[in-house]
């Protein structure tokens, strides 16, 4: 499956925007909601995602078709890891450790506003870092016991 990248841009615009309400409120809620939406992008597809139906209702009809698109599997893992930073931050804010919630919120907005500002997406990056060093792609590579 493709997506169009400027799509994933503007999911973490918005990412970015809700993460800083986040950490300025210390809401769980709105943590929680966020994290509903990682996992719906990440189990059911970006073209499922609440953002990414907004990208392609609202804004992808004014812009036109992009130039190229991207495997959806590196943006897909990226909302993973994203899923699980939001569901540690909202533990942490839920429980009273505010410490863990604003770690984990923290970690979770610079990597969304890497992506939004800069197009860097850190979780795609360690998708591809994980495929090239994983042991499918070396079978004679000896692994440490």
């Amino acid at each position: 499956m493709q997506v169009d990248p400027r799509g994933q841009r503007f999911g973490a615009t918005i990412t970015t925007v809700v993460l800083i309400v986040v950490l300025t409120t210390g809401s769980w809620v709105l943590l929680a909601a966020q994290a509903l939406v990682f996992a719906v992008g990440t189990i059911f597809g970006l073209r499922h995602a609440p953002y990414g139906l907004i990208y392609k209702s609202l804004i992808r009809p004014r812009i036109g078709p992009p130039a190229e698109l991207e495997d959806e599997a590196p943006p897909r893992f990226a909302q993973g890891v994203g899923l699980g930073f939001a569901l540690v931050g909202t533990a942490g804010y839920a429980l009273g450790i505010g410490w863990l919630g604003i770690t984990a919120t923290a970690f979770a907005l610079a990597a969304a506003f890497l992506n939004a500002a800069f197009g860097f997406c850190l979780g795609c990056e360690m998708y591809l870092l994980i495929k090239r060093v994983g042991p499918n792609k070396n079978p004679e590579r000896k692994v440490p016991v």
